[in-house]
Order: C-alpha cells, then sequence, then structure tokens
C-alpha cells in the first residue's frame, strides 16, 4: 500500500468509528421515540473494537467472491461502511432498530446493503461460513463456476462467540471435508456480556483450530508497539504485556496514560533501559503505545492479511480493546453501555467532527477527491452488487408410485431413486445430506445411484474387498450427496448454505435433507437461523410421531407439527399417502425456487409467489395406498393444505379431521361411526400450516377491509351444520389441528400426543394415546351423547 492508501484507510477508520457510535447515539438520545421511554441499544464498545479489522480487511483483503458474515454487534460498523460507499440511505441510518431502518445486526432479507450472511444468532454466522465453502467446492467440481474464480469465505467472529458449540461441532466437519477458502477474524477484545474472558483463552483457541487442520495467525502487537520492543528495554515491556492479566489490562486501558504510567513504573521502574523507555513519552503517547494492540494497527493488520496467499482454512486472533478509542474502552460495563451526551461530546472533539456535519460522509476529510477516488477503487466493491442470481429449474411433474402398502419415508426413497434415473436439469441440481442417518431415512438408493460427494475420490474399500454390501459408498467430485455426522446444526447449516448457492455463487441447487424427526429440534436454532436467511431447501423429518414405536420416547417427536406451523419461511407437510407426497414433492421444488413476491393467491390467502423452504413429516408406518384421481383438483387439494377425502353430506354430524400417519384409524372410523351417523365426512389434511396460515391471512386481510378474502379452509368447512362435530386426530400435538373449531364454530374432539412416548407397537402406543380408530370413535360419541372419550364403545 502506498504512504496515501495508508492516509486514507486511517481517515475511514475514523469515519467509521465516529458513524457507527453516533448512528447507536442518535436512536437512543436524539431520535424521537414517542412515548417510549425505553432504551433502543446497540452495541458502541463492540462497534468500537472492529473499526480497524473491517477497514482493514474490507478496503486492502477482500475481492467481490469473498463473502462475509460480520460480528452482530458490529452491523452499524458494516452499515455505515455502505453509507460511505453510497450502498446505505441517511435515512436508514437515521432510523437504525427503528421500522424500516438498518437492523440491529446484519440482515440479508431486511436491510437494503449487500448483506452476504445474515447474523445475530450467535455463532451461526460463523459456522455457516465454513459449510458456504464446501458448497462453493461443490459447485466448483460439478463445473458450474461459469468463469468465476474462488472466494474467500470470512467470518468475524466476537471472541465470546467462542463459547457456542456449534462452533466446534462445524469444525470436525470441517476437517472431515478438507475445509479450505475460509477466514475466520477473531475480535480478541477478551470482554464479554458481563465481564472479562478467562485467562489463557488464545492458548485454548490455538490448540483446538491448530488440530483441525487451520493455521492460526496472532495479530497481538501494532507497529507502535513493535517499535518499542526494538528499543533498549523493550523486550521487558513485551514480557509485561503478555503476562498482563486481562482485567487489569482492560482497567488500565479505561484509565488512561496516568494510571498506565502508574502502573508500568510499580512494575517495570528502577530497571534503567525499560524505565527510560517509559519516561520518553508523554501520558497521551504512551496511551496511545498501550493501545496500539494488532487489531488496531493499519498497517499490522492489512500486511497480515496479504501475507495469506493460499486457501488453508486460517484463523486470525486479533487483540482489540473493546470500546476503543472511545471514553467506554476498556470498561467491564461497555459491552451493552452506552456513551452519554457528555462523552459523546469529548468523541466529537477528539474525532473533530464539526457540529451540524454528524452526517456528513467526509466530514474531517481531508482530500474528499482523493479519499473518494480510494473507496472508489476499492477492489470488493469495485463491481458493484454482488449478489447473483440463477436459471430455475423445471419440474416435470409428480413422480407417480404404485405399490398397494407403503410408508411416506419408503415412498420419498423411491421418488428421489425416480429422479436419480433420469437426466433431467432438476435432478442434477439435487444435492442430498443427512447427519449419519442416510440409510435409515430413505436416501439410500439416491446415493447408490448418485454417489457421495468429495473433491478427491474416494473407492469403497467393501466393494474393492468383494464384501457384499446394499450401500455404494463411492464419494467423487461428481458425487451428489453430502454425507455430514451426527450434528444437526451442522446439517441445517449446510441446508442454508446450499440453500443460498444461487445468490452466493451464481447457481441454484436444490438442497434435500434428512434428520430424524425428533432431532429436528437438536438444529431447531439453525432451521430458524436458515430460514431467517431465505435459504430455499427441503427437510424431511422421519421417521416421525409415536409410530417409530419400538424406539421410545427419546426417539418419538411430538410438537414437531407445531414447529412446522410457527417457523416463517417454512411450508410445512404431513402427508398420509404416496400420491401426496409426490404432489408435494414436485410442487416443493418448484416453490423452492419462486422469488417472486406477489399479492396472496385469491383461492389460498398464501403469498406463495414468494418461496421458501420445504418441511417434509414423514414415517415408517406401511400405510395401505388409496389411489387418487391424479387430476388437477387433487393436486390442488393437497398443496392447498387439505381436501375432501369423504365429502360430507348437508346432514353432517360428525367430520374426523386427519393428518399423516393416523389415516388408516380415520378411515376405520369413519366407516364404524357412518352406520348411525348421517353424512359423516373424512378430510384429509395434508398441511395444517398452509391452512393456518391461510386462514389466519384472511382474517387479517377483512379486518383491512378486503371482505372478499377467504382461505382454503374457510371454504372447506362452510357448509358444515353448525351443530358438526369436528374430531381431529394426529400423531403428534393435538393443538396440530384443534384451531379448526374457530373457522366457522364448530365444536372440535382435538385427539393426539400431549406427553413422552414409550416403546411399543404401533398399535399399543396408538391405542395407549387415543389415536386409534377406536379412540375416533369414542371422541365422536362422547362429545354427541356426553360419555367420557376413554371409554371403548363397539
Amino acid at each position: 500500500m502506498t504512504k496515501a492508501d495508508i492516509s486514507h484507510l486511517a481517515t475511514l477508520e475514523k469515519r467509521l468509528l465516529w458513524l457507527s457510535n453516533w448512528m447507536i447515539h442518535n436512536a437512543n438520545h436524539l431520535r424521537d421515540k414517542g412515548d417510549q421511554d425505553v432504551k433502543v441499544g446497540g452495541h458502541q464498545a463492540s462497534c468500537a473494537s472492529m473499526v480497524s479489522i473491517m477497514s482493514a480487511l474490507y478496503f486492502t483483503a477482500l475481492r467481490p467472491e469473498d463473502r462475509v458474515a460480520v460480528k452482530p454487534h458490529a452491523g452499524p460498523v458494516f452499515h455505515a461502511m455502505q453509507y460511505l460507499m453510497g450502498n446505505q440511505s441517511l435515512e436508514n441510518l437515521k432510523n437504525f432498530r427503528g421500522l424500516g431502518g438498518v437492523q440491529s445486526y446484519p440482515s440479508r432479507t431486511k436491510d437494503v446493503d449487500d448483506v452476504d450472511f445474515s447474523t445475530g444468532s450467535v455463532g451461526l454466522g460463523v459456522a455457516v461460513t465454513a459449510f458456504a465453502s464446501l458448497i462453493q467446492d461443490y459447485v466448483h467440481a460439478h463445473g458450474w463456476a461459469n468463469g468465476r474464480t474462488e472466494g474467500r469465505m470470512v467470518a468475524l467472529v466476537g471472541d465470546a462467540e467462542l463459547d457456542e458449540g456449534n462452533i466446534y461441532e462445524c469444525l470436525q466437519e470441517g476437517w472431515k471435508n478438507d475445509l479450505r477458502n475460509t477466514w475466520w477474524i477473531i475480535d480478541y477484545n477478551r470482554q464479554s456480556l458481563d465481564g472479562v474472558v478467562r485467562e489463557g483463552l488464545w492458548q485454548r483457541v490455538e490448540n483446538i483450530f491448530t488440530a483441525y487442520g487451520w493455521r492460526v495467525v496472532r495479530v497481538k502487537y501494532g507497529a507502535l508497539q513493535q517499535a518499542a520492543f526494538a528499543e533498549p528495554g523493550g523486550e521487558a515491556l513485551r514480557d509485561w504485556i503478555d503476562n498482563c492479566p486481562n482485567a487489569l489490562y482492560s482497567a488500565l486501558t479505561f484509565k488512561g496514560g496516568a494510571a498506565w504510567r502508574e502502573r508500568l513504573m510499580d512494575d517495570l521502574g528502577d530497571q534503567g533501559a525499560v524505565s527510560e523507555l517509559i519516561e520518553r513519552r508523554s501520558d497521551t503517547e504512551l496511551n496511545d503505545l498501550m493501545n496500539n494492540l494488532g487489531g488496531h494497527c493499519l498497517r499490522t493488520l492489512s500486511d497480515t492479511f496479504a501475507s495469506v496467499t493460499d486457501d488453508r482454512p486460517t484463523v486470525f486472533l486479533a487483540y482489540t480493546v473493546k470500546g476503543w478509542g472511545t471514553p467506554l474502552a476498556g470498561h467491564k460495563d461497555n459491552h451493552a453501555g452506552l456513551m452519554t451526551p457528555a462523552q459523546m461530546e469529548t468523541l466529537q472533539s477528539h474525532l473533530c467532527v464539526p457540529h451540524g456535519a454528524e452526517w456528513d460522509r467526509f466530514a474531517t476529510v481531508a482530500d474528499p477527491e482523493g479519499f473518494q477516488s480510494f473507496l472508489d477503487r476499492t477492489p470488493f466493491f469495485a463491481h458493484g452488487a454482488r449478489r447473483l442470481d440463477a436459471p430455475v429449474h423445471p419440474v416435470a411433474g409428480p413422480v407417480w408410485l404404485d405399490e398397494a402398502v407403503q410408508s411416506t419415508q419408503a415412498s420419498f426413497g423411491k421418488i428421489l431413486d425416480r429422479l436419480a434415473k433420469s437426466e433431467s436439469d432438476l435432478a442434477r441440481h439435487i444435492l442430498t445430506m443427512s447427519p449419519d442417518v442416510t440409510v435409515s431415512t430413505g436416501l439410500s438408493p439416491w446415493v447408490n445411484r448418485r454417489g457421495l460427494f468429495a473433491r478427491d475420490p474416494r473407492s469403497d474399500t467393501f466393494r474393492a474387498e468383494n464384501i457384499p454390501s446394499s450401500q455404494k459408498w463411492v464419494f467423487s467430485p461428481e458425487g451428489q450427496h453430502l454425507e455430514l455426522g451426527i450434528a444437526e446444526m451442522n446439517l441445517f447449516l449446510a441446508l442454508a448454505a446450499a440453500g443460498l448457492s444461487h445468490s452466493l455463487f451464481g447457481t441454484r441447487l436444490l438442497p434435500v435433507g434428512t434428520v430424524y424427526d425428533p432431532f429436528v429440534c437438536r438444529g431447531l436454532d439453525a432451521l430458524n437461523y436458515a430460514c431467517y436467511q431465505d435459504a430455499r431447501f427441503m427437510i424431511a423429518g422421519t421417521p416421525s410421531g409415536v409410530t417409530l414405536a419400538p424406539e421410545g420416547g427419546a426417539h418419538q417427536s411430538i410438537g414437531t407439527p407445531l414447529i412446522g406451523m410457527s417457523q416463517p419461511g417454512l411450508a410445512s407437510f404431513e402427508p398420509a399417502f404416496s400420491d401426496e407426497l409426490s404432489v408435494i414433492m414436485d410442487w416443493g421444488f418448484d416453490f423452492m425456487q419462486r422469488q417472486d413476491p406477489s399479492t396472496p393467491a385469491p383461492r389460498t390467502w398464501l403469498p406463495d409467489g414468494s418461496g421458501g423452504a420445504v418441511y417434509l413429516r414423514l414415517s415408517t408406518r406401511p400405510v395401505e395406498q388409496i389411489r387418487s384421481p391424479r387430476d388437477e383438483a387433487f393436486r390442488q387439494g393437497v398443496t392447498d393444505g387439505a381436501y375432501w377425502m369423504r365429502k360430507p353430506g348437508p346432514n353432517a354430524e360428525v367430520v374426523i379431521v386427519y393428518q399423516g400417519a393416523v389415516a388408516p384409524a380415520a378411515i376405520e372410523a369413519a366407516g364404524r361411526i357412518g352406520n348411525d351417523r348421517r353424512d359423516i365426512g373424512v378430510l384429509a389434511v395434508t398441511s395444517a400450516d398452509r391452512l393456518h396460515a391461510g386462514w389466519a391471512a384472511a382474517g387479517r386481510a377483512r379486518a383491512q377491509g378486503i371482505e372478499t378474502a377467504r382461505s382454503h379452509v374457510e371454504r372447506l368447512l362452510e357448509d358444515l351444520p353448525a351443530h358438526c362435530l369436528l374430531v381431529s386426530v394426529v400423531d403428534g400435538h393435538p393443538a396440530t389441528l384443534s384451531w379448526l373449531g374457530g373457522v366457522n364454530g364448530h365444536r372440535v374432539a382435538a385427539l393426539g400426543v400431549d406427553h413422552f412416548g414409550q416403546s411399543g407397537t404401533v398399535g399399543d402406543l396408538h391405542r395407549h394415546f387415543e389415536i386409534d380408530a377406536q379412540a375416533i370413535v369414542s371422541a365422536a360419541s362422547a362429545n354427541s351423547y356426553g360419555r367420557p372419550i376413554s371409554q371403548r364403545v363397539g
């Protein structure tokens, strides 16, 4: 870098320090908050510790193909940087943490500037970069790079984030998959939310990363400190810094130059050269020296980043001061602390920002033209917006199966197997993955045909040794399955990265993951994170419910239907029959690729044009198949969320509503009840999620004056007599369908599972939890005649 560039970089650093802190100050102290005298928040100290790292990284090291996950609490620095580059509006900055303004933490979907990875759920934004690198390898190995060079996946990491377990789970997965092109830059300010980090953390960090094959680069001393160490007595000063406890270093930083002098003279005085080294400096100069850690030295940072030129995963341990350059520097309470107006005035005076020019982009810039030229030459921003897109892979229609008896899990595997046999564009872009349950979740046929992915080919040793096996575990760059270890967080992070491939790497993948349904909860934070980023994927939770009878309560899911209903960005389905699943998967692959925000469909009142991810709750229970008409009306009903398997008559007394693997019980019960009940109906629900979402959306629309808004479920139930009883049944929590009574005011007897399961046969458990045919008959009888549900009737 030229001397002029270093000068411009220093100007940028000061601009980012000021604008990020002023943005937070304005939101908390100046902006009108109405009658809400509530702290808006922001993290001024956390921003200050990152300004040097982000200045050097973005403006000297990054290229357009690189992708960055910004430390959540450094969001204001990111937005200030984008504002300087002309990519963020002043109005949004002034509305930080307000409705429509820049978000508290960088968001791909809610911020207007170019956020690569959403962050905020601590640790996940770090780990996702490793999986993004693996997906980049996958795209390049399959020849879909389209001339684009490989980029680095970079995470800016708060040292407190290193407490998060998903970071270490991801390290092991990266090691197994030969991770590369990944940088993690740790803001090692040695302070956390409530205090100071434990002594010696840096040694643990270095040991762990080294064990997994990462290069560890310690960025501890700035240029001023390195120059001081070269003076007579400098070695003693360096030893003192290395041995100083974190808490003491922070406290002295807060107290300033005089306190540094007193402590250093107490500890190092009367030693000739080192005493002279200290005495040669004024209090201000001594304070600057002791604050000149590597993470705040632009020259040191720039040179360090430039020195790493290969693709080995690298972690930079950048020593910083929390609150650097502000009156909050070093204080243990500074994490959520806010500068007072007086302290902000002190910072403003120190940075020479004129009153009235607080928001000016180039306030304090001595050479505006040169500074603008420096910004314009920055490679990372040189080509404008870096968010990519990719063509849609057309779907070919449902894959119909003709087995007489079949479970939805087995159907799922066979549908993928049929796709694997094809050479369609869609099939070539499916990428499956599973956390060590590939075989037991139905993916084996797909994997046997399409192979497992690895950058370097690996043969199947069992096959080479002529040992019979139904699994053909062949790894190659052409493989289309990513085999993961037993960590559901990693699964959902990998799905998130693959589900953003069109935007990150210009190639649209169709990620399909499988997991035991109860273990969706193990990865729930990462699932929510993936959906928050608007990642597109299909996840099959299978086996599900107490229908996984012999495995016992630890492997049986109860609340997952409610998770599917409550998770934004995820369309949740639970089919009972293979025809339904065939329709849903075909629709799902199309839905995953939609990106056109649209008004709600008048039929369902669902905004399906926007697309999203898809969740399939599947079962291992073999079910006798009912051949559907396989026409457009059937397909529409399945994807809208429900259809009449048996349409009720005008005087219906009972309608049985079921979802999923309890279909045989519902059908049997309908036949038995039909002997003495008139016009009984059976409603097959394939998605309580979509039914409920449409109903709620239509209700909101009517409240806003759109009187014609009607949802699919309202149309389904509108002709039922007021006295009709709805008996709902699901192998999951009864609340999944109990809300149906609110649609038109019908009574509901909601059957389901609301306590932990146990081992047994399917029949045993369905009887125990009262979700079998007899329980449905009893519920209908009890609600008609006042007998208790548990009383069994013939």
